[in-house]
């Protein structure tokens, strides 16, 4: 039975293009059970109709203050007081300018304001909206108060451009309202966690790398905050905003997140290595940039430090220690090697190739362990990270 099984949830839209997934958001809403009331602002219903979300949450939607048979018995009071949860998706700059300011001058504003109910905001903007220092002081506000912030995502905006500003898509804020429903599970216990790709430097200009975004470490390390853990993010060079709560140490290379990562070792509960660390490094790094002189060009590569085989046997190894293994073939036959070569106590393998895994928004993961595994299906990954995380959360407490 999912999390949000008879909870009320007020719904509040405001405008911006993204309007269109809130509607697709109450359906999934009330799939899970939830019971789901929806204010729109002026501007949103600019976007989508009213009789869209009525139709799709099976109440009338309300916008107006001025309401005259609502406000006859106080509605907006009685709106604040029904809700268990308020989630504002999309939360426009104005509407999060709005909030900051403790404004009441609309209907949405003012449920805020007069709400007891924990509040969540989902951002939705541009990209140049979203970096602008009053959104992000606006934002801080915000989350001094309280308010969770969820996102925003980073891809295709509907001005054309790419970057910070998207809204999560509607599973992404169903786990994160689920999640916020849950008891903390993980509240006292420190978790470290490694994400993206390393980068080995050749020259000053060239580098070996690889294609992981780092997303799928970002939300493991986000969930783990949600869920009341002390987290540690190791980060490579990735263009991920740091989830809310969360201590980042920014890396390069397979040698920077080694020494990164055994800093921070001490008093870590566990490790989640999910960073993509390269297996090999140039063996010289050229002073100067190599220039174009001949057909061919032999770089010579020497094997990098096996971080997490190193925490693994670390006099201060955390209680857990978890692997990740992207593979693109017998993926059980090589994590399962993975598994007890490196002394793991989990491992996290995904398929990747074809779209999946790398550069993706959403995964599946099957977790092994000595004598069993679990499969996680595919979903974002913000949902796939709560449900490894309540599995770690089985374990440490089983310990």
């Amino acid at each position: 039975m999912s999390g949000l099984q008879g909870q009320r949830i007020l719904l509040g839209v405001s405008g911006g293009i993204a309007a269109y997934k809130a509607a697709d958001l109450v359906r999934r809403l009330r799939e899970r059970g939830a019971e789901v009331r929806v204010v729109m602002t002026g501007s949103a219903q600019h976007f989508v109709g009213a009789a869209t979300f009525q139709a799709l949450s099976g109440h009338p939607v309300r916008s107006s203050l001025w309401d005259e048979a609502a406000e006859a018995a106080m509605g907006h009071i009685e709106l604040a007081r029904w809700a268990n949860r308020v989630l504002i998706a999309p939360a426009s700059a104005n509407t999060i300018s709005r909030l900051a300011q403790g404004r009441a001058d609309d209907l949405l504003s003012t449920l805020c304001l007069a709400t007891e109910a924990p509040l969540l905001v989902a951002p939705a903007m541009n990209r140049v909206m979203w970096a602008n220092p009053a959104t992000q002081a606006n934002v801080a506000t915000l989350q001094s108060r309280g308010v969770t912030v969820l996102g925003p995502g980073r891809g295709d905006q509907a001005c054309g451009e790419v970057g910070d500003g998207r809204m999560l898509e509607p599973l992404e804020l169903v786990a994160a309202l689920e999640a916020s429903l849950l008891p903390p599970r993980l509240t006292g216990r420190r978790l470290l966690v490694s994400a993206g790709p390393t980068y080995e430097d050749i020259d000053p200009v060239r580098f070996v790398g690889n294609r992981s975004s780092g997303k799928m470490g970002f939300a493991v390390a986000a969930a783990a905050a949600a869920m009341g853990a002390e987290v540690t993010l190791v980060a490579g060079p990735v263009a991920l905003p740091t989830p809310p709560g969360v201590r980042r140490i920014d890396v390069r290379s397979a040698q920077g997140l080694r020494e990164a990562v055994l800093a921070a070792l001490p008093g870590q509960d566990a490790y989640l290595g999910a960073a993509a660390v390269a297996d090999y490094t140039p063996g010289e790094v050229r002073e100067h940039k190599i220039k174009k002189t001949g057909e061919t060009l032999v770089l010579e590569l020497v094997r990098t430090p096996d971080v997490l085989a190193e925490v693994a046997a670390h006099p201060q190894r955390p209680r857990l220690v978890v692997g990740f293994a992207a593979e693109t073939e017998d993926m059980e036959a090589y994590a399962r090697d993975k598994l007890a070569r490196k002394r793991l106590d989990l491992i996290a393998a995904n398929p990747v190739g074809g779209g999946r895994g790398f550069e993706a928004d959403d995964n599946a993961l099957t977790v092994y362990w000595q004598d069993g595994h679990r499969d996680i299906p595919r979903a974002p990954k913000a949902v796939v990270a709560r449900q490894l995380l309540e599995l770690i959360a089985d374990r440490l407490e089983g310990q």
